[in-house]
């Protein structure tokens, strides 16, 4: 299993949207989540700023984030929120979220 932690911002005059929209994730969105092994997911919100924390459990994380663009339903939905955030500027290139490095753990 592999932790991760990633962060990005909501555009101010996207939040109440994105919050509306996670209240109701669509099942399908959900379903897919997690057959490409992600588990634990959550997503914190401090005003204009997401942390998203999800644990992934597969062998192989580019197939299955593949799998997961490619999925229909999961472009729709991201056509839906990407619209309403605005990643970091100091992301790294090819990344919306950017991810975080963990430099502590307590099971």
């Amino acid at each position: 299993m592999k932790r991760f932690g990633q962060t990005i911002l909501l555009k101010p005059e996207g939040a109440n949207e994105y919050i509306k929209q996670h209240a109701a994730v669509w099942p399908g969105i959900l379903k897919m989540i997690s057959e490409c092994n992600i588990q634990n997911y959550s997503i914190f919100r401090k005003d204009l700023v997401l942390f998203a924390y999800f644990e992934y459990v597969g062998d192989d994380f580019d197939s299955d984030m593949a799998k997961m663009a490619a999925d229909p339903e999961t472009q729709r939905w991201w056509d839906l929120v990407k619209p309403l955030m605005q990643p970091i500027e100091n992301r790294e290139a090819g990344e919306f979220w950017a991810d975080m490095e963990e430099i502590f753990h307590l099971d």
